[in-house]
């Protein structure tokens, strides 16, 4: 695209107040990038559960510091899949129009634009992120800022072979990546050998996955990458379950891990039976719930790591560890929150190998248009994955899909 080409209007989903129903979708100008900055334009885009926290918190949000959306609305979206179109003058020769990137969402950045709208003109900030003081990719264009880019946060696709929903889905599942980068064995080769740390899932042992939602459904996924013996999931809902067989049965096999299904009353009798008494290597829990991530630490084995995944809300945070455990028995807690630039590139490796399958997490297709509904759903717990969004060419009725694939995406596109 030329620049005389490029449009002077744009469709974006704004946030400009607290809650659900102060977001909508506004036609806006093409922002002209600075010279350190670049325009590109969006060609795929994730609705996350993250904008359900940023609107009912508005200002008051970590990553927001005082930034009030009733006066500087937001251009909502931190998952995206992104062509340069074109480059301030500093950058012309580092980003050539035509270029796919994938971009990781926060930067390890404090505010560079617009330091007035912060708390205390943004003083103590070291982190800024995309969809929520940055622009961000629910939009036609997005504008990428210095602190992106100083940040490292603009990553090239290694092929421009990767359908653009998988980019988009890369940010969420370089959160699983990360999360799973926590997980640390301290492992001897024989009694007379040194200690050593490995990172990852027990290679071998007896994993459990504690929530089949969607982040339930990637830690799945992911969790194959290091060979447990035996990998249960556990969820209340059937329904659940029988899509973890459905996408993960045959793969499973073909990398010869057990793979069991159970509801969480049977859960302690099937891991005694997968691990002969000794319990879990590695828990996962996959959701936000203070009783289930307390029983959680009855699962573990000796050396067995705990990984409390799921966010759990203020006021109900606390939970009790037993010292002995820790003591005696080695066992250890990790936790995460989100990813970083090296582990949005790592995941989107695996998924240009097709190591991992991202069409598995889509369950429905739009446009810009049916963001606020989706939103709406979401909020509703009526969603079982992630809504991808076209916003040059997404069908005019939202679509739900089982799966989505590289070819679905071609034919849209054509």
């Amino acid at each position: 695209m030329k620049n005389n080409e490029i449009p002077k209007a744009m469709k974006a989903v704004v946030a400009f107040g607290n809650d659900i129903d102060h977001v909508e979708v506004r036609e806006l100008p093409v922002p002209e990038p600075g010279p350190n900055q670049l325009l590109c334009r969006v060609e795929a885009a994730g609705v996350c559960t993250s904008i359900l926290k940023l609107v009912a918190q508005g200002k008051n949000h970590t990553f927001l510091n005082g930034w009030d959306p009733t006066v500087y609305p937001i251009i909502l979206g931190d998952e995206g899949s992104l062509i340069v179109i074109k480059a301030g003058k500093n950058l012309e020769k580092e980003y050539l129009p035509g270029t796919r990137y994938g971009i990781q969402p926060a930067a390890d950045v404090g505010p560079i634009n617009h330091r007035e709208r912060y708390n205390n003109n943004a003083e103590g900030m070291t982190k800024t992120g995309v969809g929520y003081t940055l622009p961000g990719n629910l939009a036609e264009y997005i504008l990428i800022q210095e602190e992106i880019l100083e940040s490292g946060c603009m990553l090239k696709l290694p092929s421009d072979d990767i359908p653009h929903y998988a980019v988009s889905m890369a940010e969420p599942v370089s959160c699983v990546f990360s999360s799973q980068d926590r997980q640390v064995h301290i492992v001897k080769k024989d009694r007379f050998s040194p200690r050593e740390a490995r990172i990852g899932l027990l290679e071998g042992g007896v994993t459990v996955v504690i929530g089949a939602g969607t982040m339930g459904r990637i830690h799945v996924e992911m969790a194959m990458r290091f060979r447990p013996r035996v990998l249960i999931v556990s969820d209340l809902v059937e329904s659940r379950l029988e899509t973890i067989r459905k996408l993960f049965g045959k793969k499973s096999e073909q990398l010869s891990i057990r793979l069991d299904t159970v509801q969480p009353y049977a859960l302690s009798e099937a891991l005694a039976r997968a691990s002969d008494g000794k319990g879990a290597d590695d828990v996962i829990v996959a959701v936000g719930i203070q009783a289930v991530q307390q029983s959680a630490f009855s699962l573990l084995a000796k050396g067995g790591v705990v990984n409390l995944f799921g966010g759990l809300p203020k006021g109900k945070s606390m939970l009790q560890v037993d010292a002995i455990d820790v003591h005696y028995r080695d066992t250890r807690i990790v936790g995460s929150s989100g990813g970083d630039a090296y582990d949005m590139m790592a995941t989107i490796d695996l998924i240009a190998k097709g190591q991992i399958d991202a069409g598995n997490y889509i369950y429905g297709i739009g446009s810009l248009e049916h963001v606020p509904e989706v939103l709406r759903a979401m909020k509703e717990g009526k969603v079982e994955g992630r809504a991808i969004i076209y916003p040059h060419a997404g069908p005019q009725t939202f679509a739900t899909v089982d799966y989505w694939s590289p070819e679905d995406e071609k034919k849209l596109l054509s």
